[in-house]
């Protein structure tokens, strides 16, 4: 059975001490493909580093919204996000110059659920749009509390090249998506989490992905994620389709090629 996870960090200091067994798990459960997101530009370069390193990682490099600098973040929540010094504008010149070099822009997108400033992130993410299409390389897109939002801001754009992450939208939303044909991940917690189900459920297999977001949203609550259980994910996706799980694996497989 062939494996894709299109989501997850693998730079992240979760698995700093044991990435080589993590990688060999993954490799063991069938997995093709990891795409690695990043997330800022420190992010981004560390993401290219393991990518040019371990053949299974594929990098993506990006902006997580709520790490952009001209980004203002709920007080509150101000401590929780990595703000770095670099602009927006050099981010996306560096993800520009080895545009050859990644699978996809990614991590990138709006949250709204710690951040009111809706015009910087907008702003933001119709200069990523822009970029994805000079560099024909598609968009994996963090859309908290924003997915009315990115649909119509896709929708106008007319911007097919885009991948939901984790999307947590209702039904509505979600029929929406698929008019738009626009593909969208079920996750590795789908075992616990309704929501996932019926996206496993009402979304056409054609436009299905798998992901982890490792080390985060783990079947097990608490426990640290990591790529091998996308496997989960596509147990779901088989559970709810009344399909065998191989049958799904080499269908999210064919449109992973596909899109990316």
């Amino acid at each position: 059975m062939i494996l894709v996870d299109v989501h997850a960090h693998m730079d992240f200091p979760h698995f700093s001490k044991d990435l080589k067994e993590v990688l060999g798990r993954a490799k063991n459960a069938g997995m093709a493909a990891i795409i690695s997101q990043g997330v800022h530009h420190a992010s981004n370069k560390k993401t290219l580093e393991l990518g040019a390193k371990y053949p299974l990682i594929k990098s993506a490099m990006g902006l997580y919204p709520l790490n952009a600098p001209n980004v203002a973040v709920h007080k509150e929540d101000d401590d929780d996000f990595d703000r770095h010094s670099v602009s927006v504008a050099e981010t996306l010149k560096y993800i520009k110059a080895h545009a050859a070099e990644i699978t996809a822009i990614g991590e990138v997108g709006i949250d709204l659920a710690h951040s009111d400033d809706e015009q910087h992130q907008i702003q933001n993410f119709m200069e990523i749009l822009r970029l994805s299409n000079a560099i024909k390389k598609p968009v994996i897109i963090h859309s908290r509390k924003a997915e009315k939002l990115i649909l119509d801001i896709l929708e106008d754009a007319k911007h097919e090249r885009a991948v939901l992450h984790c999307f947590s939208g209702g039904k509505k939303l979600i029929k929406r998506a698929i008019e738009m044909k626009v593909p969208m991940t079920v996750t590795s917690n789908a075992n616990r989490l309704q929501h996932f189900q019926m996206v496993a459920r009402e979304v056409p297999l054609k436009q299905l992905l798998t992901e982890t977001d490792a080390p985060y949203l783990s079947p097990v609550a608490g426990e640290r994620n990591e790529p091998a259980n996308v496997r989960i994910a596509v147990d779901v996706i088989a559970k709810e389709k009344a399909l065998t799980s191989a049958e799904v694996a080499r269908n999210i497989y064919m449109n992973y090629q596909r899109i990316f």
